[in-house]
């Protein structure tokens, strides 16, 4: 490795630059790494330094390196360590099943019940976790009757039954195959609507035919794309590392000297109890707004605005300027996994949105004025909801008669212009993938044919039997004429032509929301895209927007988790074919318990699933929205049409993609402007983020940009060494804690027992039924 001459004012004297020369030497011994930059490292721990090898640069502090890219994650945050344990064991399959089974149970009756109810990965890990170890504890081994001659012929028995302590790769394949299966089928929803409001009876094998499409199309595809998606270290998927971090922990280190199973288990514990407070007894703690505080004795004038800007503790409140949340389950360890370069454009959209959107309201662009600030629904010209029944009528099908006498119907300015930047962050997407990521693309796959991909957990993985490419191919065909049989005698109202249509719409879109996700961690929403086009494709025809939106969207999203999943697998070192077969497994499961849960719901519960109301143990909110919106999108033409009002919508496609391409040719001539580096500015990020306030909870806004300063910006910059081994693990930690008390409480006290146990009222916890504030103490408007 050659060392460069340090710079004199980097060093006091010679004798300490000669000192450091020797130091760095030692430290990286590695041919291939060059030192290209030190910054007051000489004779001391606290100086920063750069180092470029075949991987890129990598910047150290402290001794430490700093985790910026995907590289250094591959390099230094992930432990390539395999202990070569058995991935797919009995006890894993059956571990995996059983609770797979009670997960998509539980899945799928919560779509029909008033409290939702979310069964996470950390909170499944933790679960099979310690029924794995009780597993291992309990069942008698092979070595047990292999001490007693008399039983020696139950010895190979037992070793199947229990092979031993329970291993992170058994581990990890029964906790995949209970995640895929508890992802509750949005076809199964869509067959749900069909048999509510459609009186349309699908039996079993559609059903399941159904889910098999689009869950395994996109695994098909992402499959064919491993070398891009998958196989290189910039593919981080960084959502998983809290994940990956929790897995190795609990699995690599000692728990009697482990400082970071300590920590684990102790935020997990503290987590869990503090989470208690701003859940249940604490509740103003979701979001604490100061000038909602401040407002309670102004006029109802002054109080509405108030509530617009800075109001946000609540669904569709306002825009949650300022307001900081302290509960952790609206905040979570994505902003501590996301790269710094994604929260940063993340944070200029974000500012983008907060002005654009009160502009459009203050303004009455679209007539905004005429409809509340912040709604996803439709309403009539006089600003009440619109009535669809009206003009759809019982068979929810387009009444032109009833249309011309209701009027078309209106969005809210921030619903629209949430859809304007949706269109303009897939335009951007697709141009940024074109222009900036084009030459990683060529050079991944070249890697892969021939052989040389530089990522140590991919070279690590080679020991095991690749899946071969016809799997794939052979998937895709099959799920292609499974979902094929569903158009043709599934009553979809969705013709072939559009079927292939929506199929190939979705995997053309895959690829690059997959480039996304991979290197940044977040997506580009598609869903609403999806839903503009069948309604275009399709008029007046609801069940035919729902099955194209199924099978274009889903394809984007199953290929997004089938990606990630691999590389979680890469990084833990299971065998290829196992994540495979995994995969599919739990899919299938999935997609049998979830129409069998659906067809027994929808029986006995009909009448109350039809009421717009529901009861404290039943509610058919979910399907009921998934109606409306697939009715709502069936007046695509004449909102996004030619001649529509939000003609802008569709166009932003095009107009997202303008300012990229000049973006790139600005980037070719001056690479760095000042301190900023060109490309990394990802306009489809910022533009996803610039309508990101349209709908929900906004008072985590503000927390979340902490959190990812706290993370991103101060810790793992000035203290490397601790971000790369306590960082992800943390988070981890925090999301399992606060995961496992949300469940207990939402059958304890929130209602999904059937009985409600609500906290009594106080300033912390206000009454917002009898009262006219909100949670934050911004008026209800």
């Amino acid at each position: 490795m050659a060392i460069p001459n340090l710079p004199a004012n980097h060093s006091k004297d010679h004798e300490k630059v000669m000192f450091e020369k020797s130091r760095l030497n030692k430290k990286h011994t590695d041919s291939s790494q060059t030192i290209v930059d030190v910054d007051n490292a000489a004779g001391s721990e606290t100086g920063s330094y750069t180092v470029k090898d075949e991987f890129g640069t990598t910047r150290f502090v402290n001794g430490e390196p700093v985790i910026t890219t995907g590289a250094d994650v591959s390099n230094y945050a992930v432990d390539p360590r395999d202990d070569g344990d058995e991935a797919l064991t009995f006890r894993s399959f059956f571990i995996g099943t059983v609770v797979a089974g009670l997960g998509a149970a539980l899945s799928e009756i919560y779509i029909y019940k008033p409290i939702n109810v979310m069964i996470s990965a950390i909170f499944l890990l933790l679960f099979i976790f310690t029924i794995g170890q009780a597993w291992a504890r309990v069942f008698p081994t092979g070595d047990t009757f292999d001490n007693h001659p008399r039983w020696a012929w139950l010895a190979p028995a037992a070793r199947i039954i229990n092979p031993g302590p329970f291993g992170l790769k058994e581990h990890a394949v029964a906790t995949l195959i209970c995640t895929t299966a508890a992802t509750a089928s949005s076809a199964v929803n869509n067959f749900a609507v069909q048999r509510l409001f459609y009186d349309a009876k699908v039996n079993a094998t559609t059903a399941v035919l159904a889910t098999f499409s689009t869950a395994c199309f996109g695994y098909g595809i992402v499959g064919l794309l491993r070398p891009l998606t998958v196989y290189p270290a910039e593919m981080v998927y960084w959502s998983n590392l809290p994940t990956v971090a929790v897995f190795q922990t609990l699995h690599f280190d000692t728990p009697k000297t482990s400082k970071r199973l300590k920590l684990f288990w102790t935020a997990c514990t503290g987590a869990a109890a503090y989470e208690l407070i701003p859940a249940y007894i604490f509740p103003l703690l979701n979001g604490i707004s100061i000038p909602c505080l401040a407002s309670q004795g102004a006029s109802d004038a002054v109080r509405t605005t108030i509530t617009n800007i800075f109001g946000g503790s609540v669904a569709n409140e306002g825009l949650g300027l300022l307001s900081l949340c302290f509960d952790w389950q609206y905040l979570g360890s994505f902003y501590m996994s996301l790269p710094l370069v994604q929260q940063a454009n993340s944070w200029i959209g974000l500012s983008i949105c907060y002005a654009a959107m009160a502009a459009i309201y203050y303004t009455n662009t679209w007539s905004s004025l005429s409809f509340p600030l912040l709604s996803t629904s439709i309403f009539a010209a006089n600003g009440t909801v619109y009535n669809q029944t009206f003009v759809f009528g019982p068979t929810f099908t387009l009444n032109e008669t009833a249309y011309e006498i209701e009027g078309r119907p209106f969005l809210t300015g921030s619903n629209v212009w949430s859809n304007m930047t949706a269109a303009w962050a897939i335009g951007g997407l697709i141009a940024h993938c074109l222009f900036f990521w084009s030459g990683y693309v060529k050079d991944s796959f070249k890697q892969a044919k021939t052989g040389t991909q530089p990522d140590r957990h991919w070279v690590a993985m080679q020991k095991y039997k690749e899946v071969p490419w016809w799997w794939f191919a052979l998937l895709l065909a099959l799920a292609f004429f499974a979902g094929l049989i569903v158009v043709l005698t599934g009553n979809t109202t969705l013709p072939w032509w559009g079927y292939i249509t929506a199929l190939s719409l979705g995997a053309f879109i895959a690829p690059f929301s997959n480039l996304l996700v991979a290197r940044l961690g977040n997506g580009i929403a598609t869903n609403q895209l999806m839903k503009m086009v069948a309604g275009a494709m399709h008029p007046g025809k609801p069940v035919a927007n729902l099955y194209f939106s199924m099978w274009s969207h889903d394809v984007v999203v199953t290929s997004i988790l089938m990606a990630g999943d691999l590389k979680l697998g890469q990084y833990l070192k299971i065998p290829p074919r196992v994540m495979v077969v995994t995969q599919i497994w739990g899919t299938l499961l999935g997609a049998f318990v979830n129409y069998a849960v659906m067809a027994s719901v929808t029986q006995h519960q009909r009448q109350v699933l039809l009421d717009p109301i529901g009861t404290n143990v039943w509610s058919g909110q979910t399907v009921q929205s998934l109606n409306s919106a697939a009715v709502t999108w069936s007046l695509a033409g004449q909102l996004y049409g030619r001649h529509g009002p939000y003609i802008w919508v569709p166009i932003g496609l095009v107009l997202g993609m303008i300012p990229t391409t000049v973006q790139w040719f600005i980037w070719r001539r001056w690479p760095k402007i000042g301190p900023v580096q060109v490309d990394k500015v990802v306009l489809p990020v910022i533009y996803m983020y610039m309508g990101w306030l349209s709908t929900g909870i906004n008072s985590t806004i503000l927390s979340t940009v902490l959190v990812g300063v706290i993370s991103q910006v101060w810790i793992r910059q000035r203290y490397p060494g601790w971000y790369r081994n306590y960082n992800y693990l943390l988070g981890g930690a925090l999301d399992g804690g606060v995961q496992v008390l949300i469940f207990i409480l939402t059958f304890a006290v929130f209602g999904a027992s059937g009985v409600s146990r609500p906290f009594p009222t106080w300033w912390g916890n206000p009454d917002t039924v009898t009262s006219v504030n909100n949670l934050d103490y911004c008026m209800q408007i």
